[in-house]
């Protein structure tokens, strides 16, 4: 009865190369301050005003997941298609798996990107079956500012996730006190740790994060704000989203290094338990490479570091694992 009524996306349905339609966004001063807000990011240099000297707002690099979107439902309605988080006969969720950023630009306010996507693989491993998607963004001078690679889960093999326990132990708040900011010159050594950042998701916030949009359709029954919907699937309960969870890996790297670094560089967060409606999760990291000086065809220089960032909730559970690649700028990029 469902094949006749719906031709559902499902694994077997996918296929590497399916594509849906290109995408144009153009980002404003507001639409840059108001992504930071969701993202529980309240630094002035987000602020429609700015207070940047070279860039008078700039997006977050994360950003590209909501200008730049994945848009499942339009790849799989592409290609004759319902995507099963729209099914209206076996409604379910394709959770977040992973998902690699590559940033090589700033996304500026005014800027008009262009994104395309597409099925890039599908796999299995134990048991479980993964799509990854390729999402490829440009800016209107035709270059490329940002991609990534997001992977879901079409099939879990494993039992569902537990419900929350009781709590094993304290984990330690962040320090109010902000440390330095590590530039070019002062680089640090390997095994540093940065600055930690504590997140509370409270239901609020993760409905104000699930309705910021600036493309494609919003499906309000997810895991993410649907409670009803969230019970029967494989989490019991809402979650905080993939893409969050990198917009606030991205926020403490900022407590750590300047905007500078953010010009160029690679963040790469892999999800390990469910991050609640309710937890306090600290993100917490250390610099785990740091290449030579180079110089850059402009004459200037720039280093090459690499940091592990672990997300821990007030449980003591790893709730996520994050491996970032930044490129610090010489003097003068403290912007």
């Amino acid at each position: 009865m469902v094949d006749q009524l719906e031709k559902l996306w499902d694994y077997d349905a996918v296929e590497p190369g399916q594509s849906g339609s290109p995408t144009t966004v153009t980002v404003t001063k507001e639409d840059i301050s108001w992504y930071a807000l969701v993202a529980q990011n309240f630094s002035s240099r987000f602020t429609p005003s700015g207070t940047c000297q070279e860039w008078p707002s700039v997006a977050m690099p994360t950003m590209v997941l909501t200008y730049a979107p994945l848009l499942r439902e339009e790849i799989a309605e592409a290609n004759g298609f319902v995507a099963l988080e729209w099914s209206t006969t076996a409604r379910r969720q394709t959770p977040f798996a992973k998902c690699e950023i590559r940033w090589s630009r700033g996304v500026l306010a005014g800027d008009t990107i262009t994104s395309t996507r597409r099925v890039l693989e599908k796999y299995v491993r134990r048991g479980s079956r993964f799509v990854t998607f390729r999402v490829e963004a440009t800016n209107q001078n035709g270059e490329e500012v940002a991609r990534y690679d997001y992977t879901c889960i079409f099939d879990y093999a494993k039992d569902p996730k537990d419900p929350p326990r009781e709590p094993r132990k304290a984990w330690p708040s962040s320090p109010d006190t902000p440390r330095e900011r590590f530039s070019w010159e002062a680089v640090r050594d390997v095994g540093d740790q940065l600055s930690p950042l504590n997140i509370q998701a409270s239901q609020e916030n993760i409905d104000e994060k699930d309705a910021f949009r600036l493309a494609g359709k919003h499906n309000p029954i997810n895991i993410h704000t649907d409670e009803e919907f969230a019970r029967r699937s494989m989490f019991g309960g809402t979650v905080v989203s993939g893409g969050a969870a990198m917009s606030y890996v991205d926020q403490m790297l900022q407590k750590s290094f300047t905007l500078g670094s953010f010009h160029g560089g690679r963040l790469l967060l892999r999800a390990i338990e469910p991050f609640r409606a309710g937890d306090t999760v600290t993100f917490q990291g250390e610099l785990t490479s740091r290449g030579d000086m180079t110089t850059t065809e402009d004459g200037g220089s720039q280093r090459v570091i690499e940091c592990r960032i672990k997300g821990v909730n007030q449980r003591g559970d790893l709730v996520n694992m994050s491996d970032a690649t930044l490129i610090l700028k010489g003097l003068g990029a403290e912007y």
